[in-house]
Order: C-alpha cells, then structure tokens, then sequence
C-alpha cells in the first residue's frame, strides 16, 4: 500500500511539472514569436504562431498576430481569414473589426475593380462598427476619412462626410483632428488651406510625423523652400537639446 501510494504521489507531481513546463514553453514560445514580430521579422515569427495557434485555435492574440502578418505579406484573403475569425469569436471587440475593414479596403482597392465594388458596403460598415463599439477609436476615423475620399460620391464617397469624422478626431485626439482636417485640404490640392491645420498639428504635436507633413506641404505643395528649411532647422535643433 505504501509504494502505491509513493507511485501515485510521484505520478501526481510529475504530471502536474508537465503541465507547467508545457505552459511556460508556451508562454516563451510566444514571447519569442512577439519579440521577432517587433523586430519585424515576420518569416520567424509566423511559424511559431502557427504552432501555438494549432495547440490553441482560442488564442486570439496568436491570430491577430498572423493576420497582421498576412497584411504585412499583401495576402489580403488569408488576412481576413484570420480576422473573420476574430470579429466572429469576438464580436465586441472594434479593433477587430477595424482591421477586418482595413484588409478588406485593401483588397478591394488592389483587385478587380468590378468586384471591389461589393465590397465597399462591408468597409465602410466595419469601420462604422469599430467607432459604435469604441467611440473613441481614432483609427477607424483615420480610415473613415480616407474612404470617404477616395470612392467616387456615386458609390459614397462624400468631402462632407470625411470632414466629419475629422470633427471628431479634433475633439478626441486634438493633434489627429488638425493633421486630418490638413490631409482634406491636401488631397483637394487646397495647400494654403492645409498649412494652418497642419501648423496647428505641429504646434501641438512636435512629432516627427507632425513635421514631416508640414515640411513635405512647405517643400513639395507650395514650392516654399526657406520655410521648411527654417521648420528642419528649428525642428532638429530641438529634438537635439
């Protein structure tokens, strides 16, 4: 009675270190798969999420991760695979649905343009889904604008309608709504309607991305190179204090 009762007490354990070896080998195989995706090493990291996601089809931050990877790749079809599982299995979370508009614009934007066409209702609609579910989701605005630019106001598209959501991003991020606001002007060739909102931005932001489109408006949209040879010089000086 006693050896059965050694033998059952050292199975126990040794099942029970198993378990914990095999969750900590999970756990680091994904940090070691996330830590080669920050590094943009997408041929490394994928395989290894395809593993952990084979072992746990409910890993959904493994999923989202390959699907980021397919957007990387342009491999618009297995992207939206990914995030059709995920809005499907989480249909809450905005981000997913964002990125699912995203891909899916992205498809449509670089296939046939015939059936692109019935794809645009389910784009916009994503991007609608992701700002009811987060109203404070500046992304899916960012994205809201540019398809509201770019499809043809027969099918859509509507200035009035992307300097709406620009109104928004003025009132939940400041700094995006100003940068926004500017790449309307901008896109409508509106330039010294766009420098004041990307002032604005830049004033607000001193961010690299902020300078880089008031420099970009200065150097190449309004042939002002003293401008933005003064904003790169006081820019640079400042980033170097």
């Amino acid at each position: 009675m006693r050896i059965f009762e050694i033998k059952y007490c050292f199975m126990r354990t040794l099942i029970v270190f198993l378990l914990l070896f095999t969750v900590t080998m999970d756990a680091s195989d994904f940090k070691k798969a996330e830590f080669l995706f920050q590094q943009e090493k997408y041929t490394l990291a994928q395989p290894i999420f395809e593993n952990i996601v084979r072992s746990e089809p409910s890993n959904y931050k493994a999923i989202e991760y390959l699907g980021d990877i397919a957007g990387h790749f342009k491999d618009w079809n297995l992207a939206l695979k990914y995030y059709q599982k995920l809005k499907i299995a989480n249909p809450q979370n905005a981000n997913y649905h964002y990125k699912y508009g995203g891909v899916l614009g992205m498809k449509a934007k670089e296939g046939n343009k015939f059936a692109a066409l019935g794809m645009l209702g389910d784009v916009e609609k994503s991007f609608l889904t992701a700002i009811q579910l987060d109203p404070k989701h500046i992304d899916a605005r960012w994205a809201l604008i540019e398809f509201y630019l770019q499809v043809p106001g027969i099918l859509g598209g509507s200035e009035k309608k992307a300097q709406k959501y620009a109104d928004e991003l003025l009132v939940i991020s400041p700094v995006d709504g100003y940068l926004s606001r500017g790449h309307i002007q901008e896109y409508f060739s509106r330039y010294l309607k766009a420098e004041p909102e990307f002032k604005k931005a830049f004033e607000m932001g001193q961010s690299k991305t902020t300078f880089e489109k008031l420099y970009n408006l200065y150097k190449n949209k309004l042939n002002q190179s003293k401008k933005a040879e003064a904003l790169k010089i006081a820019f640079d000086t400042k980033k170097n204090k």
